[in-house]
């Protein structure tokens, strides 16, 4: 007959116990730690494997086990498994920097009609190409231990991340003379608030957005029903009339948006934008723009117009090349295309014109003046 089971005497500091305790409580800590702690402690307050087995819903064997690892490795030890043996790896770390070296390719650069690999396809190459390069080992590779093998390398050749090369030698000083305008601006400003009379003067920050669709529903919205769907409802179905280009500026001292929608943005339409500018503003005010360097704005259309103009009316400050985001009009287009132009379905170019300029002179009913703080110091 078998003897009664002896009770295990575990000691442990206050110090592990604390340790453990925190564990216990613990939300994100793996489920298996947590219930080894939990065992740890319950068998520390009352010494009976069958006890806190019942109370902890486990077999009074496995908290015995847990117990006896904890006695003999200590206790935060025996919260994780042991290591065990496994099978011996046969992939070499030769055969593995061969196979991050060819993702490090493009698979067009290998004869695949397909500009980057999937790891599908890279298991197949290496398959069918490893024994000639020595490493027979890969031999049967397959799609998840390719997986596994670009993660410990901390490769993603499915994967594109773009960047930007700066391709405009003289970047660094078009910034800085745009920074100029920025700093300028504020000057104009606080000289506004003191009341100081100055020289008129209007900033305008101006770009085109072009491509805006005129896009149709082939079926009638669906409005909310409260219990039964909560958004619109629409056909996905949908019919295009074309597109439209905003060509908009805006004064950078008031808030107000100057704006022309037309169907295309060529050198005519951008001297049709000008010519708003001058007839808005009075004669003996100086306008600057911030613009970028589309061909219109450069074109010789454009100047022979501003050849027209009396002597500093228009003065243009171009943001080098892939520095658009140096012009604050780019934010107001981003604004505006997620409110008014957002989810927009119309009947006709000529309907999403109007909409477009209501938008805009919604807009101009509460103006905001927009403020450029990026580097505006070191152009002081």
């Amino acid at each position: 007959m078998a003897g009664w089971r002896q009770a295990i005497e575990l000691a442990m500091s206050d110090e592990e116990a604390g340790k453990l305790a925190v564990i216990a409580r613990s939300g994100s800590e793996a489920a298996r730690r947590v219930k080894r702690a939990q065992m740890l402690l319950g068998y520390r307050e009352t010494p009976s494997f069958f006890a806190v087995g019942q109370r902890l819903g486990a077999h009074h064997q496995t908290v015995q086990r847990c117990v006896e690892r904890a006695l003999a490795d200590g206790p935060l030890a025996a919260l994780d498994d042991r290591p065990r043996p496994g099978k011996e790896p046969t992939i070499t770390p030769e055969a593995k920097a061969w196979l991050v070296s060819l993702a490090c390719d493009k698979a067009k650069d290998h004869g695949y009609p397909h500009e980057l690999w999937t790891t599908r396809l890279l298991a197949r190459h290496a398959r069918e190409h490893a024994r000639g390069v020595g490493h027979g080992c890969l031999a049967h590779l397959v799609q998840g231990t390719v997986c596994k093998i670009l993660n410990q390398a901390e490769i993603k050749p499915h994967k594109v991340r773009y960047y930007l090369e700066r391709r405009d030698a003289d970047f660094e000083q078009k910034m800085a003379e745009v920074l100029c305008v920025y700093r300028q601006v504020q000057i104009l400003k606080k000289a506004a608030k003191s009341k100081k009379p100055g020289k008129p003067m209007a900033v305008v920050s101006y770009d085109e957005k072009p491509g805006i669709q005129a896009i149709a529903t082939t079926g009638p919205d669906l409005p909310p029903q409260p219990g039964v769907h909560p958004t619109f409802a629409r056909d996905h179905e949908y019919k295009r009339h074309g597109t439209l280009s905003l060509l908009a500026g805006i004064d950078l001292l008031t808030g107000k948006v100057h704006a022309l929608v037309r169907d295309r943005h060529r050198s005519r339409e951008f001297v049709e934008f000008l010519e708003l500018l001058d007839i808005t503003y009075p004669a003996q005010t100086a306008i600057k723009l911030i613009l970028d360097n589309h061909s219109a704005h450069i074109s010789r259309e454009t100047k022979a117009w501003l050849a027209t103009r009396p002597r500093g009316r228009f003065e243009l400050t171009f943001t080098p090349k892939h520095g658009s985001w140096l012009n604050l009009i780019e934010g107001f287009f981003s604004k505006f295309a997620r409110s008014v132009l957002r989810h927009i379905r119309v009947a006709s170019k000529h309907e999403l014109g109007e909409r477009i300029m209501a938008g805009i002179k919604d807009v101009n009913r509460h103006p905001v003046i927009h403020t450029w703080s990026y580097k505006l110091a070191e152009a002081a």
